[in-house]
């Protein structure tokens, strides 16, 4: 069963479609930096997933990454939406790999921000779905947020991790719970290899979640995709460097579209085996 999620439409909804789906915990106002400069060129979907947010009080747990990425797909489809480019973080990033694997003809572009193919050991996301469920997600905010951002970055910024805290408080404790558990038993390795949308990945290089050599691993498995380590940042690396990964998300979308215009069915190309890198960037 699909669960309505909520979402904010930004920009012209004639243009074609970007996307936005955030991390476990999130809400789609962690997209703020970002959605200026994408709305100047394309119409802006800023989702919440099931329990997080603004969305549907979610159903029991536990889920799978299928359930979540159905939720995307029922959206999509009750928009009239064939295809979109699809921006995803974190959890974000793992059903966009799941969507771009198992329903190719509704990415356009795929953009992969400090996410992971997979993401073991289960049992820590185990515990952590237990803990919610016991002692409420407010228990473990504070920890969670700590690991977002690196600590030159929280030093200077306290306001933000406090604001991100209280984003994390608001989610409801099954949804999260259960987010967790559907991490704990996904493995997209396998299905990493058939994506063949145009794609992006971006580590941060002070992510301790996923830090760039498990993006790095993801990246060598899609054909054709660009690595870039964003240095500083950590598992928010859309927050921490705004403008950079703005930048690199608006580039990729464009030149995705460039290559859609010389080509009948551009997002079912299968370009070239292998990441082509451009390294650190700051």
């Amino acid at each position: 069963m699909t669960v309505p999620l909520h979402y904010t439409q930004h920009g012209d909804p004639a243009a074609p479609t970007v996307l936005l789906l955030g991390s476990l915990g999130s809400d789609s106002t962690m997209w703020v930096p970002q959605i200026p400069a994408l709305v100047e060129k394309w119409h802006v979907l800023a989702v919440d997933h099931r329990g997080h947010g603004h969305s549907s009080p979610p159903p029991d747990g536990p889920y799978a990454m299928a359930d979540l990425a159905s939720d995307v797909i029922a959206l999509l489809d009750s928009l009239g939406l064939d295809a979109v480019h699809y921006i995803g973080l974190s959890l974000g990033g793992a059903i966009g790999q799941w969507i771009a694997a198992h329903h190719p003809e509704r990415i356009r572009s795929l953009a992969l921000l400090c996410t992971a193919p997979a993401f073991p050991p289960s049992g820590p996301w185990l515990d952590r779905a237990a803990a919610v469920r016991t002692e409420g997600v407010d228990s473990i905010a504070e920890a969670v947020v700590s690991r977002w951002f690196s600590p030159e970055f929280a030093e200077r910024h306290p306001e933000v991790l406090a604001r991100y805290v209280r984003m994390v408080e608001a989610t409801t404790d099954e949804g999260y719970a259960a987010c967790c558990e559907a991490l704990a038993n996904w493995d997209g390795r396998a299905d990493a290899a058939h994506i063949v949308a145009p794609t992006l990945v971006i580590a941060g290089a002070q992510d301790p979640a996923t830090p760039p050599s498990t993006m790095q691993a993801l990246a060598d498995t899609v054909a054709g995709s660009e690595f870039v380590v964003v240095d500083p940042g950590a598992h928010l690396a859309n927050v921490e460097q705004p403008d950079l990964v703005t930048t690199l998300l608006v580039e990729h979308i464009s030149r995705a579209q460039d290559r859609a215009a010389a080509q009948d069915t551009p997002h079912m190309q299968s370009p070239a085996r292998g990441a082509t890198r451009k390294g650190t960037v700051s």
